[in-house]
């Protein structure tokens, strides 16, 4: 999850005016993109709709959080032809690590208080804290706070970010064109895709092993990263008409979406389900972007769509626990209310979140950029 470029381009999911000092450039259509993405995943877990693809909307935050990052990257070493690993990463610490441990330890205590079902187990908070959520609950389960099983994509991006600036870095100062550099990027998810059809047709995994693991996802984050070295919407000339992209790409990619939701074999979802949704996400990135004012795409830029999207981070951190919650405490309800409550509470307690913790930081943050 990586947070959209507002006023400026920002830097996992940031507050909706994450700010980049090496750009004045705002691009359109990604805060809204982004709460939309949450509101998927939230009625995915609401019970409501048991089928609604939770999924699709966390391979929509791993594409963005790839993007936004790898322009930001190409931003910077095109500008400086280095990149400040030490103030990157003390970027990401101080974007990410505040509200994910104020929420874990929440939960934690919560759920030792018996306000929330369940127990807490050292070694599961353990991998929570150390950011190996995702292959601690497929080896092992259990133990961690009612609700906070999402910190497994947290963890994804965590692995993920900790190599790729470096491996970026290595292809521009190997003078790597843009479009080679796109190519192997998407070589590298098409050999994603051949492991996950290993691992699904010859080795017969569980299909938590490949929905939640590092070594099986990280092409969702890296299609991304290839929509920003090469044809970025928001940096490069556009190579088809308007008409192309509004009229055949946009729709195709739709298309090619509703149906890998629609699939219900487990063979399609755990091994291609991912790239179909990678490459159907490009056209949709491309046209959000060029034209942010067209048809649906403008009712992203409204203006509380951008803020809500400035919530989505903290929204997404809290909103599975706060339905826990909602489910012990208020039963007598049903799924539909329990529903309603338990989103404006995430809601209230994201504005609290976004108010006294990533706004401050927010402005700490702005010391390690390269003025």
């Amino acid at each position: 999850m990586e947070k959209s470029l507002t006023s400026s381009l920002g830097s996992n999911p940031e507050p909706s005016s994450g700010v980049n000092p090496h750009s004045k450039m705002y691009i359109p259509s990604l805060d809204g993109m982004r709460i939309v993405a949450f509101l998927i995943v939230f009625l995915s877990h609401t019970q409501i709709a048991n089928a609604f693809p939770g999924n699709f909307g966390v391979t929509v935050f791993f594409f963005l959080s790839g993007y936004l990052i790898t322009t930001l990257l190409r931003q910077e070493y095109d500008r400086y032809e280095t990149i400040d690993f030490k103030l990157f990463y003390l970027r990401r610490i101080l974007r990410i690590w505040p509200s994910f441990y104020l929420v874990l330890g929440l939960g934690a205590g919560l759920t030792i208080l018996k306000l929330l079902p369940g127990e807490i187990l050292f070694p599961a908070f353990l991998a929570q804290f150390l950011h190996y959520t995702n292959y601690y609950g497929i080896f092992f389960g259990g133990g961690m706070a009612a609700g906070s099983w999402v910190y497994w994509s947290l963890a994804v991006e965590e692995h993920f970010y900790l190599l790729f600036p470096l491996f970026y870095v290595a292809l521009r100062k190997l003078r790597v064109s843009p479009r080679r550099q796109m190519l192997i990027f998407w070589g590298l998810c098409l050999a994603v895709l051949l492991w996950r059809c290993v691992l699904v047709f010859g080795f017969k995994v569980p299909e938590l092993r490949v929905f939640c693991s590092t070594d099986t996802r990280v092409d969702s984050i890296l299609f991304g990263c290839a929509l920003a070295v090469s044809g970025n919407p928001a940096l490069d000339t556009q190579d088809y008409s308007n008409k192309l992209w509004r009229y055949f790409f946009l729709p195709a990619g739709i298309v090619l979406i509703l149906l890998s939701c629609l699939s219900r074999s487990p063979e399609f979802r755990g091994a291609f389900r991912y790239t179909i949704q990678g490459i159907a996400l490009y056209p949709v990135f491309i046209t959000a972007i060029r034209f942010p004012n067209w048809g649906l795409f403008a009712f992203l830029n409204l203006k509380w769509m951008r803020f809500l999207g400035a919530l989505s981070y903290s929204l997404y951190l809290v909103h599975y626990t706060v339905l826990f919650f909602v489910w012990k405490h208020l039963p007598q309800l049903n799924k539909v209310m329990q529903s309603v409550i338990a989103l404006l509470i995430s809601f209230g307690l994201a504005y609290l979140i976004y108010q006294f913790i990533e706004l401050p930081i927010g402005q700490l943050r702005k010391k390690f950029s390269r003025a």
